[in-house]
């Protein structure tokens, strides 16, 4: 295989020390391999010796799954339990040619039982999705496998190009899930009475999307693994979870949501490295390279650029890069290039640094306008001193003092000894006639309109700018929602000050109420204070 030379950098040259993947060229192949003529062969390209390997029966059969809307059985589970029984010693040589490829992989086996459906593709081809397992891997595989292939090649499709290979395998594997192209191999085996837990179902349906996406990232748009991992686990982990959803709306997904990174995002920095890390320094490498690149990109979509302006953006980097070798600064340049926004503060935070998000709602000012009536105006300052303890505090302090001088002497008395500190003084009522007097027609409305001030001070604790969200509470029992984009720290990335207006009073306000920034504090999220339990305690509850 041919490493990559790449325009940045020269010769990719960096040796195999287990982490970093393959970075290779595309290259046409064409092999031949030679195996025990009861073998079943899959393989990277399409076959071209049928007629010599095959018999008429499974030629016939693989003609019906090409036109069939389910999967279509190449080799029976019958068949595949007689070649157990016996070996036989003579040989088959079965031909593959593969263009545009960058690797070659192949799996034979006389156990393979073979099922195969054809996938309409746009431009009028028809692309083979194939499986290839044993009798250990049923149920689960005859039922699941081939519809995770063509689910997979539909959602990637949406949000990238269509597949552009004429075949799509998924082989049969014990334990690991590898990626070549066209073809992969996955684990999800159940138990031996073929009964099999939830976590088994679900992992092999994720492990066939994850492997089988990786055709996309980095067989198609082929980055250097060797150097980045992020750039195909990370974008085809991303991709993954948006599948995972649309196969099942439930689907127990590990990585893409925001609150699925926070445990990572919180942890001790000695043990983080930024996603920028070289692959074969990164510490926890799932954390790294596959699920915070994941979460990172599900914000990027759903909270910072939306979902249309994403998609396009993500659909003109896949296919400005296909075939071709992108460095990370290729897809940020795309990325921004293609959407008409500055994200540079985006990438800086999450790729190059391991800061977390913690925004904090530090402080809440209520404000109403005066309304002019000295009587009304007095009232709200008791209750507003009764409420921050200062009422209180004057009486305590009052009640403390055995006897006053004026309780000794009485004579000193006069009208004011025996005033309400509440109560209107004559200044008071002259100083609100002269401000109603100087106000414009414009002023006396806004004075009028009974509009309540809410001053929010927010600090960012975690080091990383994110929009902020705020769920405001009335109480008249309506919710309201509003969203602030990262550009409000421009001008100072640790803390801001921001007034709200309403018609009416707010009761509670929530900072992040969807959980969609992978905020790692949850306690400094609400007003008034409300502490969160822990992950232990809610799964205790």
């Amino acid at each position: 295989r041919m490493a990559v030379y790449a325009d940045n950098q020269g010769w990719q040259h960096k040796q195999f020390l287990g982490r970093g993947e393959f970075t290779l060229s595309f290259g046409n192949f064409v092999v031949n391999i030679t195996v025990p003529d009861d073998h079943a062969v899959a393989a990277t390209g399409v076959l071209q010796n049928s007629a010599a390997v095959l018999s008429s029966e499974q030629i016939k059969r693989l003609e019906t799954a090409k036109k069939s809307d389910k999967p279509v059985l190449i080799i029976t589970p019958d068949e595949a339990k007689n070649k157990e029984k016996t070996q036989s010693k003579g040989k088959k040589t079965w031909t593959f040619k593969a263009e545009n490829v960058r690797d070659f992989a192949f799996a034979s086996s006389r156990k393979f039982i073979w099922d195969a459906q054809g996938v309409p593709m746009a431009d009028g081809r028809t692309v083979m999705a194939m499986s290839f397992y044993p009798k250990e891997g049923n149920p689960l595989w005859e039922r699941y496998s081939t519809r995770a292939i063509i689910h997979t090649m539909r959602v990637y499709g949406k949000y990238t190009f269509d597949y552009p290979y004429p075949v799509a395998i998924s082989t049969h594997a014990s334990f690991t899930g590898m990626e070549y192209p066209m073809i992969s191999f996955n684990f999800g085996r159940p138990r031996p009475d073929g009964t099999y837990p939830e976590q088994t179902k679900y992992a092999m349906i994720g492990v066939i999307i994850h492997e089988v996406g990786h055709n996309w990232f980095p067989m198609i748009v082929n980055s250097d693994e060797r150097q980045w991992t992020w750039m195909d686990e990370g974008l085809n982990s991303f991709l993954e979870y948006l599948a995972e959803v649309e196969w099942e709306r439930d689907f127990p997904v590990r990585r893409g949501p925001a609150p699925n990174i926070v445990e990572y995002m919180r942890g001790d920095k000695a043990g983080l490295e930024p996603i920028m890390t070289n692959s074969e320094s990164i510490i926890q490498f799932g954390n790294n390279g596959y699920g915070k690149p994941a979460a990172a990109l599900n914000i990027l979509r759903e909270t910072i650029m939306g979902r249309e302006l994403f998609d396009f953006a993500f659909k003109e980097y896949a296919n400005r890069w296909k075939f071709k070798h992108p460095s990370p600064a290729d897809f940020f340049r795309t990325m921004e290039d293609a959407s008409g926004l500055d994200l540079d503060w985006f990438w800086r935070g999450w790729f190059y640094t391991t800061d977390h998000v913690d925004i904090a709602l530090s402080e809440v000012k209520h404000y109403q306008m005066s309304s002019l009536n000295a009587e009304q105006e007095m009232e709200l300052r008791k209750q507003g001193e009764a409420q921050n303890g200062e009422y209180i505090s004057i009486t305590r302090n009052r009640e403390s003092v055995k006897e006053t001088l004026m309780e000794k002497q009485p004579d000193l008395k006069d009208e004011y000894n025996n005033r309400d500190p509440y109560r209107p003084n004559a200044q008071m009522e002259r100083r609100l006639q002269t401000a109603e007097k100087s106000l414009s027609a414009e002023e006396k409305k806004l004075l009028e309109s009974g509009k309540q001030f809410y001053e929010l001070k927010f600090e960012n604790k975690g080091g990383l700018v994110m929009p902020v969200i705020l769920e405001f509470r009335f109480a008249d029992g309506t919710k309201s929602l509003t969203r602030l984009p990262a550009e409000i720290w421009r001008m100072n990335s640790e803390k801001f000050t921001k007034v709200f207006v309403f018609d009416k009073e707010v009761t509670e306000i929530v900072l992040d109420p969807f959980l969609e920034t992978a905020d790692t504090d949850r306690n400094n999220n609400f007003y008034p204070e409300r502490l969160q339990p822990t992950r232990f305690e809610m799964y205790n509850k």
